[in-house]
């Protein structure tokens, strides 16, 4: 996919403050620190347009962008383990779910595990509610830099086998390499725009 332009188009909390869901979306989602926004710069080819760190839990907002004005991508906060408040856990939780809910448009969740790790409890309940709602999914595994290619596969199968999925399925990706973009972005854009 050639990106002609990206744009950050606003964050929100509230189902009232998104943007009209017109054009075909992708959510992004993942425990804190995983690689989202970086995953997200790597696809679009630039360096800023998600906001990253090395501090989880930093994205605390629903933020939209708007990709080739054809898609709109959304980065979701992150789960896990990041030092915050219960209460702002759950608040963060209600957001997620109250998007992945409620958007029309969405045509895809892209799951984020770390390939260095197994799923967590965590990963495998959110997993089970997006089946449960025939959300569909592509799991991208990132961090992949961190592995020989051999490692690669081998964790693939193994995470593969912990989700239930045939291990192809799991995309590996690097942001540092831009391994595995290309792979992903045609699972976008066959979800997004199926050819009939």
């Amino acid at each position: 996919m050639k990106v002609t332009s990206a744009e950050f188009i606003k964050s929100a909390v509230d189902p009232s403050q998104y943007p009209d869901d017109l054009l075909p979306g992708v959510a992004f989602v993942g425990r804190s620190n995983v690689g989202k926004s970086s995953l997200i710069n790597t696809l679009v080819n630039r360096k800023r347009l998600a906001r990253t760190s090395n501090t989880p839990g930093r994205t605390q907002l629903v933020n939209f962008f708007l990709i080739n004005r054809k898609f709109s991508f959304v980065d979701l906060p992150g789960y896990g383990y990041a030092k915050v408040p219960v209460s702002v856990k759950r608040g963060w939780e209600a957001m997620v779910e109250g998007y992945l809910k409620g958007r029309k448009n969405l045509r895809l969740v892209v799951m984020i595990l770390d390939i260095r790790r197994e799923p967590s409890e965590n990963d495998s309940l959110l997993i089970q509610w997006l089946r449960s709602n025939h959300i569909e999914i592509v799991f991208v595994l990132t961090k992949a830099d961190k592995f020989s290619r051999s490692r690669v596969n081998i964790s693939r199968r193994k995470i593969g086998e912990h989700l239930g999925v045939p291990y192809d399925e799991l995309v590996p990706f690097s942001a540092r390499t831009r391994y595995g973009r290309d792979n992903l972005w045609r699972v976008i854009e066959d979800a997004c725009y199926p050819v009939p």
